[in-house]
């Protein structure tokens, strides 16, 4: 049975190429060797995805096709230039846009329909006369996204995917960790505003940032952004009514069970400064856990966001990073293609399942596993010894057990607290220290490679019913500036699991479990120390959870009550993998 059917646009009949500006005269040339086709499909339920198909002119011989599947439309010159890349590599190239995007009529939903939709595009493609039956996709953070979703349902033609710094919705944006973060806020505008993307909105900074200030100065309820901004927002009203990681987002791409159906071989390219790496390394993480015979491989070193879908940046963040960090993301994308497709060698870079830039060491190097990166641990606790500013991060559990005792007052806009996530720069000659807590080890005496996620406990008890908190590592370097390493920022409520809230008890201490921090390898130097910094998450940039226990999203400052009292116990403790050298 067919599901699908191929439209041209009845306004593009008989066309080679898609629109071209009158000035772009040098693309136009470019494009005379090429068969570049604008296509509607329709999928199970009777919407239309549009798409553009490119192919050598002449070229009648089927071949695998190279799918990217996006919400963001460039179809004037950066998404012909990479369906172009494809047919020049030996693939037909093919560009695929979320239901509502480009010449589709629907309506825009991101995230909601791509895991049924890409399904449906790839049946399509299998069917036409240049495909050979196989299909590989490639692409970055949204691009990323929509492979994984393709994997929701896996269709038999998906021979591999390549997805760089994969967002995963409900799990590193909006929310991280179920906590609502600020930032994400304006990207709803700037690709659902119209078929194309609202460049406009998308760079209106003074704008956003003018609504983000009046709402942490009014003490608004976080679910009045859009009224205070003056434009509904009904994205952003549907992702803040699903607090939880509930079937609402369990639905948009593989969950649990999902992934022991993934058989096929996956290289995924991600960043140790990449602001949703937590998404990215936990599908490659969930992808293991339920099949352990996975063939998936990660390439991870000092890029951001953007830097790990191109050449990575000579510098990020202030950091001039080594210089073998440089790779070409695409150019091993299409060595992996020949890999998969054509029986060539895997690339020269991906010798282990975990290959890993050294940051400091100017070195690759490879592992079996994330958890093999490391060959031991460092459990340092919070110990009450203090030397200026700075406590002590001990080897040994204190004793007796004494507390950390913070006040936060929420009606306080002056002082405020983000645990220094989303770090910039990078290297700085001081940290905020006017709030939270810090603590710093011993003297390093022989190098080692801090190698892979750290993780701990916090023992705390409060006297409300809820907090957000953050947690950060720093190497402190000889010269007493401090190195950004890994951070995590979450809901304590939601410590033990992310798709249901479970409140604290006022007064009771609790155990606060936490893994999902950042992915990091860094050479510390001789002479340096580690730093950890604990702290309340308070600040305009992230929703404010006032610890009443009610949706947070609709909290005011209204509820802000009696300070918040946190009280550290002693017996708190992080857990850093290191390797020795």
């Amino acid at each position: 049975m067919k599901y699908f059917s191929f439209l041209i646009l009845a306004t593009l009949v008989g066309c080679s190429a898609p629109r071209i500006k009158e000035d772009d005269s040098s693309l136009s040339d470019q494009l005379q060797e090429y068969e570049i086709k604008d296509v509607l499909i329709k999928t199970r339920d009777g919407a239309l995805i549009s798409g553009m198909v490119a192919r050598k002119k002449g070229d009648t011989t089927p071949r695998p096709v190279i799918l990217q599947y996006t919400i963001y439309v460039r179809d004037t010159g950066r998404d012909i230039e990479s369906i172009k890349r494809s047919v020049d590599n030996g693939y037909v190239g093919m560009i695929g846009y979320t239901r509502g995007k480009r010449f589709s009529p629907e309506e825009i939903n991101p995230y909601e329909h791509d895991a049924n939709d890409v399904y449906d595009v790839i049946a399509w493609s299998v069917e036409q006369e240049w495909s050979d039956g196989r299909v590989g996709m490639y692409g970055g953070s949204y691009n990323g996204f929509t492979q994984w979703a393709a994997t929701k349902q896996m269709h038999p033609a998906l021979k591999t995917i390549v997805p760089y710094v994969a967002s995963r919705p409900g799990m590193g944006l909006p929310m991280e960790n179920n906590v609502f973060i600020t930032p994400n806020y304006e990207w709803a505008f700037y690709v659902g505003n119209n078929k194309y993307l609202d460049e406009d909105a998308g760079n209106d900074r003074q704008r956003f940032r003018k609504m983000q200030d009046t709402w942490w100065q009014t003490g608004a309820a976080y679910a009045n952004l859009d009224s205070i901004d003056g434009a509904p927002n009904k994205w952003f009203q549907r992702w803040i009514s699903h607090p939880s990681y509930d079937d609402y987002w369990q639905d948009m791409v593989p969950y649990e069970r999902d992934f022991a159906q993934i058989d096929i071989p996956i290289l995924s390219v991600d960043g140790y400064y990449n602001d949703s790496q937590s998404s990215g390394l936990n599908y490659l993480r969930e992808h293991y856990k339920y099949r352990s015979d996975a063939e998936h491989y990660l390439i991870i070193g000092p890029y951001s966001h953007f830097g790990a879908q191109r050449n990575g940046q000579e510098v990020i963040n202030g950091y001039t990073v080594d210089a073998d960090a440089l790779i070409d993301t695409v150019d091993i994308t299409y060595q992996w293609f020949d890999y998969i497709f054509n029986g060539a060698a895997r690339p020269a870079i991906v010798k282990d399942k975990i290959s890993y830039q050294v940051m400091g060491a100017n070195e690759w190097r490879g592992a079996a596993s994330i958890e093999d990166m490391s060959d031991n641990q460092l459990k340092l606790y919070l110990s009450n010894e203090q030397s200026e500013k700075f406590f002590t991060l001990s080897p040994e559990k204190p004793k007796p057990s004494a507390e950390f005792v913070q006040a936060v007052d929420f009606t306080d806009r002056e002082t405020t607290a983000n645990s220094d996530y989303y770090p910039d720069p990078i290297i700085r000659d001081e940290i905020n220290t006017n709030s939270g807590f810090s603590f710093v080890s011993d003297l390093i005496e022989n190098p080692v490679l801090v190698n892979g996620s750290f993780s701990g406990e916090l023992k705390v008890t409060i006297n409300k019913r809820d907090f957000d908190f953050g947690v950060t590592l720093y190497e402190v370097l000889p010269d007493g500036r401090f190195f950004h390493l890994s951070y995590i920022v979450a809901r304590a409520s939601y410590a033990k699991d992310i798709t249901q809230r479970q409140l604290l008890e006022p007064g009771v201490e609790t155990t606060i479990a936490f893994t999902n921090t950042r992915l990091v390898s860094r050479q510390l130097q001789k002479g340096s120390r580690l730093l950890v910094q604990i702290d309340v998450n308070k600040n305009s940039f992230s929703e404010l959870n006032y610890g009443t226990g009610k949706l947070v999203s609709t909290e005011t400052i209204q509820d802000s009550g009696d300070p918040l009292v946190v009280q550290w116990s002693e017996e708190s403790f992080v857990v850093i993998p290191i390797l020795d050298m």
